[in-house]
């Protein structure tokens, strides 16, 4: 045997040898069984390492002369791959080119099999030397190196293209690394040092190491190439690009072994060339409550912490500092140069100092390695790379851009960045051009395009725009567009809280911002109330309650004489009460921005929203605990709706005039004006009654559901709420979702699902909490505490109690507060503590009777005379339960009727009266007809059966 044919016997990959002349695997020392058509695949790929082998090719090679199809060959590849433990913990030896065939890409060495001792030893070494040295720890970029490596193997020329500081280097070095073995020669060539785009052909001749004597430099490297397999990595070709991108095509057309990988920040757009755009880092989503183990699943967030580690930040990634590092690596848009110089001051800093930095523009300024190329020393310079290579008409449009903060439109930055209408269509090829030059991102939202700098762009961009003196120039144009956007939308214009907003919210990153410039000292205040008038009823529609208030609050005390009583200052004074109201309480604040805006609509004749504002005046009075008041408004909105013939307005007034008996205590008529409200809207069809955020027909289910349930029909109110809590969650509207949360945990604890009840107080707190909807929040607590005396954990409840009524009572949310107080009163009978449960309770009876809300006063004498049983005053005792029975019976509301006898049942047994008691009970027990499951119908029966 020849030398040269000896040296081919074993071929070595990972842990595997393939000794082709005995037909033998091994691993380490251990033969491999392997099936003789799987090893015939494994030797024919093996034997031509780095090259695509042809489904064709390989069908003849293992089946020769026999006709067999290709899921043949899938099913041996499958067992080979299985065999080698391919994919398995990283391992890579054989990848599919899709409609091609397949290709052995681990790196081989052949050898003889006595004396492995591989002959290419030499050739390989010069290889990578005339590489750079292999990145010594990527993060975030293995599967990316896989793909770039299968794909240059199957169509031969790929670029990669991305913003500055991206990683496209290290991403093309490491893929070089990965394919050395499978070429003649390697090559990497910088082509950011050249000058001139003209030298492009003789830097890449001298990086292959000769020396081009023609005349045309292009053809003596064409010909110097020939039919050699060669990998050349064409880095950073943006600023020699048309020099670069005619002779790659040339290369790749010319040169049938030649492969290309090029970086740039734009595709280099010729015939043969695949782009691979290149994506920042993965960074955690905005999570108030993200954990340390969390956030360090995602790229982003690893290389900030190795970089800071290695910049002597000793600490491990705490879960409060988790949220701190995933803002700033989203502040940095996940970019790998813009995170390592932020986290290498994270030694000196640490994290939270890191992060305040971050807010300053200095942050550009900040020194990477020493070693660093010169464009990646700061982010300024990056920057500054990118920005000389632009036209002026380019580099204008760039910086006119950076007034927009997140995601604009085209037709938005053509109105802002543009002088005339000629010159829009200008600026949008401009924004065309920076998107390819990748300086401005794109994303599909919606169904439409959207455009964005990131946000080191960004910074840089408005650095240059104030060096033009044009940054209140284009501020002003920028909120102007934006206010005239949201006048002419019909959809935001409408009634607040009859449409989804959420296709909106990309635009309000920029209305915050050209708010926030139009509003301050050197804004422009008219432009600011437009603006802000216009783009309330996204701020609440988008559920922003807080900022909706704080931007109402701002543009009214801006108001001068001329601006007063004018239809803006009728929609702020509306959208402020709204707002105030769900996230401040029911202050004299909210009262006055009613009547205010009320007083507005009614001299602009403006029905519609002087219903709505009827409509809020009555959610109001009903917290307040004016349920007369709030019963009177809704009648009134009633006669208003039918006069101006507004179809929702008549169910609103149905709907809160069946509330309104609901809480006076008048269940039979709060049946009947919720049932006639939600015929009503059936009737009107598919329109969407909501006023101040409510859809009454949810509103009327839920006080039809009480109304039920309190005469004894708890199976039918069981089934109606569960509708309403599942309406409400398809709407998805915060406010909705609470009050259906809130309400239906209540009715769970009247019918004694404990866990049931639990679930749904646990939702409401956090869903109140995550929207800043405060009474809301505080009715979440108070709900939990009454759970948890329902419980037996009177002490925790206890304390519950007391932290949510004080909360409540602050904010006027009064509309419960007596039923609470009768709760806490339970809890303290429950610890012993008779005197301050008799003291507690009086003071609920009194507050229900001088209000009104007696919808529960029948079951605050009940626990009232189990006090008083428990401090022996049997006599007391027994006259709370006679009133607490005329009470119930009075309200048509079985259910405390119930409560109530059994509980003097139990009382008259205990006086050896178990007869008496019987004949009490029985009547009341027969009159149900369903919900003997629920708790206090099983309770009652049990009664009845120790009475026996």
């Amino acid at each position: 045997m020849e030398p040269a044919t000896e040296a081919r016997n074993a071929i070595s990959f990972g842990p595997f040898s393939l000794i082709t002349a005995e037909r033998l695997l091994k691993k380490g020392d251990e033969p491999i069984p392997l099936g003789g058509r799987a090893l015939d695949l494994l030797i024919a790929l093996a034997e031509r390492a780095g090259e695509v082998v042809t489904h064709k090719e390989l069908i003849s090679t293992v089946w020769p002369d026999v006709t067999v199809e290709e899921a043949n060959l899938r099913f041996q590849m499958a067992a080979l791959r299985k065999a080698l433990g391919d994919g398995r913990d990283g391992a890579r030896y054989i990848s599919n080119i899709v409609g091609r065939g397949y290709c052995f890409v681990a790196p081989v060495t052949r050898s003889s099999a006595k004396q492995p001792v591989p002959v290419t030893a030499i050739a390989t070494t010069e290889r990578v030397q005339k590489l750079p040295p292999r990145p010594a720890r990527m993060v975030g970029r293995d599967e990316t190196v896989r793909s770039l490596a299968e794909q240059i193997q199957m169509w031969r020329f790929v670029s990669i293209v991305g913003p500055g500081g991206i990683g496209k280097t290290t991403v093309a070095i490491s893929v070089a690394h990965a394919l050395v073995d499978g070429f003649h020669d390697a090559v990497f060539i910088d082509l950011a040092a050249l000058t001139d785009p003209q030298l492009v052909p003789t830097a890449i001749a001298s990086a292959l190491g000769f020396m081009v004597q023609t005349r045309d430099p292009v053809v003596g490297l064409l010909a110097f190439i020939g039919d050699r397999k060669i990998l050349l990595v064409l880095d950073n070709c943006e600023h020699v690009i048309a020099v670069a991108a005619a002779l790659a095509e040339r290369v790749v057309s010319e040169a049938p072994q030649a492969h290309i990988l090029t970086t740039s920040r734009e595709a280099l757009r010729v015939d043969g060339e695949h782009v691979h755009l290149l994506y920042s880092l993965d960074c955690p989503p905005e999570d108030a409550g993200l954990t340390a183990m969390e956030a360090l699943q995602y790229p982003a967030v690893q290389l900030f912490m190795e970089r800071a580690a290695a910049s002597g930040y000793g600490a491990a990634l705490s879960d409060i500092d988790a949220p701190i590092v995933a803002r700033s690596c989203r502040r940095l848009d996940g970019i790998a140069l813009a995170i390592e110089l932020a986290a290498s001051h994270a030694g000196s800093l640490g994290i939270r100092g890191t992060a305040e930095l971050l807010d300053n523009r200095f942050s550009l300024l900040w020194q990477s390695r020493r070693t660093a190329l010169p464009r990646h020393e700061t982010l300024n310079a990056m920057l500054d790379w990118s920005y000389s290579l632009l036209s002026e008409r380019e580099k204008l449009v760039l910086c006119r851009l950076s007034v927009f903060v997140g995601d604009f439109t085209r037709q938005a930055a053509g109105s802002v960045a543009s002088e005339t209408d000629v010159d829009e269509a200008e600026v949008i090829d401009a924004v065309a051009s920076l998107v390819a030059k990748s300086l401005v991102s794109t994303t599909v939202i919606n169904d439409s395009t959207y455009y964005r700098l990131l946000d080191t762009t960004r910074a840089y961009a408005a650095a240059k725009l104030a060096e033009r003196d044009e940054a209140h120039r284009i501020a002003r144009r920028h909120a102007i567009y934006y206010s005239e956007f949201f006048e002419h939308d019909e959809i935001v214009q409408s009634l607040f809280g009859e449409h989804d907003f959420s296709r909106y919210a990309p635009h309000i990153g920029n209305v915050r911002a050209a708010l926030g410039w139009a509003l301050s000292d050197h804004g422009d205040v008219a432009v600011g109330i437009e603006l802000a008038t216009w783009t309330a009823p996204l701020f609440f529609g988008l559920s922003l309650f807080e900022e909706c208030r704080g931007w109402c609050e701002r543009t009214l005390s801006a108001l001068n004489d001329t601006s007063r009583g004018t239809r803006q200052e009728m929609i702020l004074q509306e959208a402020l009460a709204m707002s105030s109201m769900y996230t401040r309480g029911h202050t004299d604040q909210v009262r006055a921005a009613i009547e205010r805006g009320l007083a507005l609509a009614e001299a602009f004749r403006d029905r519609a929203r002087q219903l709505r504002l009827l409509a809020g005046l009555n959610l109001f009075l009903v917290r307040l605990g004016d349920i007369r008041g709030a019963l009177a408004v809704a009648e009134q909105g009633g006669v208003i709706a039918q006069a101006a013939r507004h179809p929702a307005g008549t169910v609103w007034a149905e709907c809160w005039v069946g509330g309104a008996h609901h809480f006076l205590g008048n269940q039979v008529e709060a049946q009947l004006h919720c049932e006639r409200g939600l015929a009503l809207a059936v009737e009107v069809g598919t329109f969407n009654p909501n006023f101040f955020v409510f859809d009454y027909r949810s509103i009327a289910t839920v006080y039809l559901a009480r109304a039920l349930w309190l005469r004894g029909f708890s199976d039918q109110a069981l089934r109606i709420m569960k509708s309403a809590i599942g309406e409400a969650a398809s709407r998805g509207h915060p406010v909705s979702v609470c009050f259906s949360l809130g309400y239906a945990s209540a009715l769970l604890l009247w019918a004694g699902d404990l866990p049931g009840a639990g679930d749904l107080i646990e939702q409401l707190i956090v869903h109140a909490g995550r929207y800043s909807l405060a009474p809301y929040h505080a009715l979440g607590i108070a709900l939990k505490g009454e759970l948890a005396i329902a419980r037996d954990e009177p002490e925790a409840g206890i304390d519950l109690l007391r932290s949510a009524l004080e909360t409540l009572r602050a904010q006027q949310y009064n509309l419960q507060i007596t039923r609470f107080i009768g709760a806490l009163a339970e809890g303290l009978r429950k610890t012993g503590q008779f005197e301050e449960a008799l003291f507690m309770i009086n003071g609920g009876i009194a507050r229900a009777t001088n209000s009104g809300v007696e919808f529960d006063l029948s079951e605050l004498l009940r626990i009232k005379s189990q006090i008083l049983a428990a401090q022996h005053d049997r006599e007391s005792a027994m006259n709370c339960l006679t009133e607490a029975l005329a009470v119930a019976r009075a309200q048509s509301a079985l259910a405390w009727e119930l409560r109530s006898t059994m509980a003097l049942a139990r009382l008259l047994c205990e006086d050896g009266q178990c007869v008496q008691a019987r004949h009490t009970l029985a009547p009341v027990y027969d009159r149900f007809t369903e919900g003997f499951d629920t708790a206090d119908l099983k309770l009652a029966r049990a009664l009845l059966e120790d009475l026996r």
